[in-house]
């Protein structure tokens, strides 16, 4: 699933492609690609003839302000990318969703698994009334209240593993199962160390970590280990110099100890059994 860095690496390509340019009509290859209006044919009608003012991210949802007032809300999920392309390009196979720009553009939402959602959201409406997942979401990695006593207060006093704790959303906005990892990595922390059990200064080295290993990623345009691909469809970077995600069995970069994977809480978990303790 594409997380903080990809979102945000998304994001800064439709602001720099999309904005102050009229969408001209659209196509809706899948129904359920559409979250809200659940009429195809409203959600282009209420779209077309407008422009989209800015991009905005909240975790690891896209949000757009448009000329009418209303609110475009994407979310990814698992697999999906969107594409800035030209109209005449064929169509990728799991082409789900197509908005046209002039030009012969056109912004082309592919998504294989169809977990993906749109949103649509009216001006009279606030966009979490709709995108109820938006509630949810705590302080974003890089809000100035995000500080190591706020992450404290999040985790000192859960008896649930790190990892598990780190991809929680109402803890921390943004982070998945890659970017957990590396955190956990820079930190020296077990992924399985209950969050009750860690020191104030354990605390402080993952909020270090949390704000380096996004701000890397982000610099590296995000990580391309499964479907993920920017708006020109280029792979991000940030796969060759991950510490320990998807290094199963390869020699710590630090120690030489090789990589191990577990799982915790379901979810696939890799780390150096040298270098966190």
């Amino acid at each position: 699933m594409p997380e903080l860095p990809e979102v945000e690496t998304v994001r800064r390509g439709l602001d720099k492609l999309t904005i102050k340019q009229p969408i001209e009509g659209g196509e809706v290859l899948l129904q359920r690609s559409l979250a809200y209006p659940l009429c195809s044919s409203q959600f282009l009608a209420d779209l077309v003839g407008n422009s989209i003012i800015t991009w905005s991210r909240r975790g690891k949802y896209l949000l757009a302000k448009i000329s009418s007032g209303s609110c475009l809300g994407v979310h990814l999920r698992m697999t999906g990318q969107l594409l800035w392309v030209e109209q005449n390009i064929p169509l990728q196979k799991h082409t789900r969703i197509r908005l046209f720009f002039p030009d012969n553009q056109e912004l082309r939402f592919v998504d294989t698994r169809t977990f993906g959602k749109f949103w649509l959201v009216p001006c009279d409406l606030a966009p979490e009334t709709i995108i109820t997942g938006l509630q949810k979401l705590a302080l974003e990695p890089f809000d100035s209240q995000f500080t190591p006593d706020y992450l404290a207060e999040k985790i000192n006093k859960r008896r649930r593993p790190i990892k598990t704790l780190l991809l929680e959303q109402s803890i921390v906005a943004g982070i998945g199962n890659i970017y957990a990892d590396e955190v956990l990595f820079k930190s020296g922390i077990k992924p399985n160390t209950l969050g009750i059990d860690l020191q104030p200064n354990q605390i402080k080295q993952i909020h270090n970590a949390i704000v380096e290993v996004l701000q890397t990623a982000i610099d590296q345009g995000g990580t391309t280990f499964s479907d993920f691909l920017n708006l020109l469809g280029v792979n991000g970077n940030y796969g060759d110099a991950a510490w320990v995600y998807g290094r199963k069995g390869e020699p710590c970069k630090v120690c030489g100890t090789p990589i191990q994977k577990i799982k915790l809480s379901g979810r696939s978990c890799h780390f150096c059994p040298s270098c966190q303790n």
